[in-house]
């Protein structure tokens, strides 16, 4: 008897087994319920952003895009052109466009990042496209230039040059210089193609030759870039430094011998 009596259960003991059941939920709510709030935060702000982004858009872009971006005969749709798109036009003061012409030039832009984040919310919500690269993408460490200014010469130079100066092309339209293009709007305008531009996704340019085409550019237009032959000229290579030798070189050869010329005729009259 006093056997069985010392295994019996002390009166606590079921008080402190269901205290540890309490704790123990209470420590896997801890666990799960920040994450799933989270989510639920994450959600609602998207949800937000987008809310103020069509806002925006009613405001400042519907009357050439028309309603719910599916576009007009003074804009585009703007369905399926996603994110990033929104973000370079937006951001670079493309958009929106003062008058209708053959190209938008660059200008101070109209929204804060804060804005053109909501709109880039909104257009994104329309359909699926491009999204804003992170500096992962195009800030990478390691870039390989020599790979960047070979995949420019051959994908680019046509219209931007050799170094990314720019260039006129046909119908009143030009290649905008490079140089103070920013690396993630430079990222973007490859993703998307804007205006006369092709575009260069991830199937034609990898995210790494990207990143390397950015790193060439901002190398070549950085204040510590070389110029060997001197003043560059623009940079459009020998074709330039060659005509400018012709032209000024040649001419002032003849025109001294002219000069030498006229004196040696002078002192013989003389």
């Amino acid at each position: 008897m006093k056997k069985l009596s010392a295994r019996r259960r002390h009166p606590l003991a079921a008080l402190v087994v269901l205290l540890f059941a309490l704790a123990a939920t209470g420590g896997l709510y801890t666990a799960l319920a920040p994450a799933d709030e989270a989510k639920a935060d994450q959600g609602s702000s998207s949800s937000l952003a987008i809310d103020e982004g069509k806002k925006l858009y009613t405001v400042g872009c519907a009357s050439c895009h028309g309603t719910g971006g599916k576009g007009t005969s003074d804009g585009p749709s703007l369905t399926g052109v996603g994110a990033a798109a929104v973000d370079f036009q937006v951001g670079t003061g493309r958009m929106p466009a003062q008058q209708p012409g053959a190209q938008v030039p660059k200008k101070q832009a109209k929204y804060t990042q804060a804005e053109t984040d909501q709109l880039a919310a909104y257009i994104a919500s329309l359909g699926p496209g491009p999204s804003v690269p992170n500096k992962e993408q195009y800030d990478p460490n390691g870039a390989d230039l020599a790979n960047g200014g070979e995949l420019f010469r051959t994908n680019c130079a046509q219209c931007h040059n050799f170094t990314g100066e720019g260039g006129a092309l046909s119908k009143g339209k030009f290649a905008p210089d490079l140089g103070d293009v920013s690396k993630k709007h430079a990222y973007e305008a490859m993703q998307t193609g804007p205006q006369n531009m092709p575009s260069f996704p991830d199937t034609v340019l990898t995210q790494k030759d990207k990143g390397d085409v950015i790193a060439y550019l901002k190398t070549v237009n950085s204040d510590e870039a070389e110029t060997p032959g001197g003043y560059k000229l623009g940079g459009f290579g020998p074709v330039s430094e060659g005509l400018f030798g012709w032209v000024f070189g040649l001419g002032s050869l003849v025109a001294v011998a002219i000069w030498v010329a006229a004196r040696t005729a002078k002192a013989k009259k003389s």
